[in-house]
């Protein structure tokens, strides 16, 4: 087998190796079906036991209420953009207030006026998307359709301590790059979304945590599969759903549980490997310079910038030789980025801390 790198990709995004091994192992002939995960029924007794372990797993975790429904499906997050829109906002006769930290907030709003009127409670463009504001900085209506927020921005590295007060109004949280990074309080939202290839498994499945008393706004006029009430109605299987993705869902929910033991204990090793790379930063006297502000940097995503163009790409080059890879800013921003996500090994981030470090002293 070729060796491994470690890989600090920004998704789809590493996964836990005692998954990748079981995946590996029963690929072939899933224990008690007879064929691969690959070819089995999405309405077979096989499958039927993979997508209620993995919903299980799921309100587990997140001691996700009673009254919410747990929805397992495509397109990813870019989907979801609309999907909020459709479902919660067109014919709400009432705006939907976005906070805007960076860009993928910034397309959610987009994506949401084409249903209706979308305001942005809060824009942190004019400072370049270096922190989230503060409760009082929130222009919201009195009665909107929902807030929503990216609770992690991968691209400028920005993540919310704590939910924003929104009162009354139902929270829409855009969860894709921090689901299962640490516990959530479930019942303050309305509706959390999270596509899977960051935190909770492949590419080609979304995860979503819906209140049910949301799923009524859903008009009889959408599409079915674009339709949050027939989805959960048909426990979503109206369609063939992503079986291999849910089966991926079901085994890094179970290691959350039983390897790790919790969001509690995942917490606790993702603030220790972020403070790795963010002391790296802090005590380069500028050498480099992280994005985010101190009170608003991201566990999950760790962006920084070089004293130059010419020093970021000798960096990459030889962070790669030590296979420390995947380290190239977003194209968008440039400079460099190491996501931190759950399966990322704490030896990965301590080689690269001192990479960082070793790299400074010899081109400082």
């Amino acid at each position: 087998m070729e060796k491994r790198v470690y890989s600090f990709a920004p998704g789809p995004a590493v996964l836990p190796l005692p998954v990748l091994k079981e995946v590996q192992r029963d690929l072939l002939c899933l224990p008690g079906a007879g064929a691969s995960i690959l070819e089995i029924s999405h309405r077979s007794k096989a499958f039927t036991q993979i997508i209620e372990g993995a919903e299980a797993n799921i309100r587990k975790l997140l001691a996700v209420p009673d009254n919410y429904s747990v929805l397992f499906m495509q397109g990813g997050a870019f989907l979801q953009f609309a999907l909020v829109a459709l479902n919660l906002l067109r014919g709400a006769k009432k705006p939907a207030n976005y906070i805007i930290t960076g860009a993928w907030s910034t397309k959610a709003i987009k994506e949401a006026k084409t249903q209706g009127t979308a305001n942005a409670a809060w824009d942190g463009k004019p400072d370049n998307f270096v922190r989230f504001p503060n409760q009082n900085e929130l222009n919201l209506d009195s009665d909107p359709a929902y807030v929503y927020f990216c609770s992690n921005e991968t691209i400028q590295g920005v993540q919310y301590r704590t939910e924003p007060i929104v009162g009354d109004a139902p929270l829409v949280c855009d969860s894709s790059s921090d689901i299962f990074c640490r516990p959530v309080p479930v019942e303050k939202f309305g509706l959390i979304f999270a596509c899977a290839q960051k935190n909770a498994g492949p590419a080609g499945v979304t995860i979503v945590i819906i209140r049910d008393d949301l799923l009524q706004r859903s008009g009889d006029d959408l599409p079915s599969l674009l339709n949050y009430r027939v989805v959960a109605e048909n426990k979503s299987l109206l369609n063939t759903p992503p079986t291999f993705g849910v089966y991926v869902v079901k085994l890094v929910t179970s290691w959350l549980i039983d390897e790790i033991g919790g969001l509690e204990k995942m917490a606790e090793i993702n603030r220790r490997k972020s403070k790795m790379l963010y002391d790296a930063i802090d005590q380069s006297d500028g050498f480099y310079q992280g994005h985010a502000r101190p009170e608003s940097r991201s566990i999950m995503n760790v962006p920084f910038r070089l004293p130059n163009a010419d020093l970021e790409g000798k960096f990459l080059a030889e962070a790669a030789e030590r296979e420390l890879c995947d380290l190239k800013g977003h194209r968008s921003v440039g400079g460099c980025r190491a996501s931190l996500y759950n399966a990322m090994p704490v030896e990965g981030v301590q080689l690269l801390a001192e990479f960082m470090q070793e790299f400074q002293k010899k081109n400082k």
